[in-house]
């Protein structure tokens, strides 16, 4: 018979297998690291537009076209100009994110690289353009920084797209949370905590980014968004060395 491991070596097992799904996985490389960090980015980013740039998505269109309704009738406290200018930013980013996608969709770990190098200017521009400004925002700095933000996160979204790490798409979490529930019978814990982080990576982001912009300031979140995405560029560039098959799969 085989020796059965001691709890501690099962447990530390589990451990290596569950952050190898991250980091090595056979499908995905390491995507669904890289896309969490992501999410926890563009829970940051959301943090600075809600509560300092006039209640505007610049990741969540969804919330964002319900947002220039509001405006458009008239309720207080929602800006239609920074809303249309997060989604004109939007479809920018993700046109552009489209051209991208077509030139290196045959290489995933040079796609992401080159996009997160792409949104890592934008947003890092947004930071400094926060950083240099006086509060508060007049609506020319508002409007700049939302379109930055906004063009990022189009870029961000056209790839996670393409990357497609199933329940990490950076962004947008109702089917993510749909699945949770609808799909608990099934009892996939690997699934379920893929989907759980993705939700707990948002929650992070967004926690993080209220707190120093309550407490530090508007740059200080922008900047710490900024300081996740250099990371990710970092680790999609070392991955980038390395030839695997998840670089040319999916």
């Amino acid at each position: 018979m085989r020796p059965r491991l001691p709890v501690s070596g099962t447990a530390s097992a589990r451990s290596a297998t569950w952050w190898r799904d991250y980091v090595s996985d056979a499908a995905h490389g390491p995507l669904p690291a890289l896309l969490l960090a992501l999410t926890v980015a563009t829970g940051l980013v959301d943090a600075v537009s809600i509560l300092s740039m006039g209640r505007v998505f610049v990741a969540n269109m969804t919330g964002n076209v319900v947002f220039i309704g509001f405006a458009l009738a008239g309720a207080p406290g929602f800006s239609l100009a920074a809303s249309l200018v997060a989604l004109a930013g939007f479809l920018v980013g993700a046109r552009f994110g489209g051209i991208v996608v077509h030139r290196f969709e045959s290489n995933r770990g040079v796609l992401l690289r080159n996009v997160v190098a792409v949104e890592l200017v934008l947003v890092a521009s947004a930071a400094v353009l926060t950083a240099v400004a006086s509060t508060p925002f007049g609506s020319g700095v508002r409007d700049a920084t939302v379109a930055l933000m906004a063009v990022g996160l189009g870029l961000q979204n056209a790839a996670a797209r393409r990357l497609a790490v199933a329940d990490i798409t950076t962004t947008v979490l109702t089917m993510t949370l749909t699945g949770i529930a609808a799909d608990m019978p099934s009892r996939d814990l690997k699934v379920a905590s893929r989907r759980s982080l993705s939700v707990t990576a948002m929650l992070v982001g967004a926690l993080v980014g209220a707190l120093l912009i309550l407490d530090v300031s508007v740059a200080s979140a922008m900047c710490a968004a900024s300081g996740v995405i250099a990371s990710v560029l970092v680790g999609a560039t070392v991955a980038t060395r390395h030839d695997s098959p998840w670089r040319t799969g999916a």
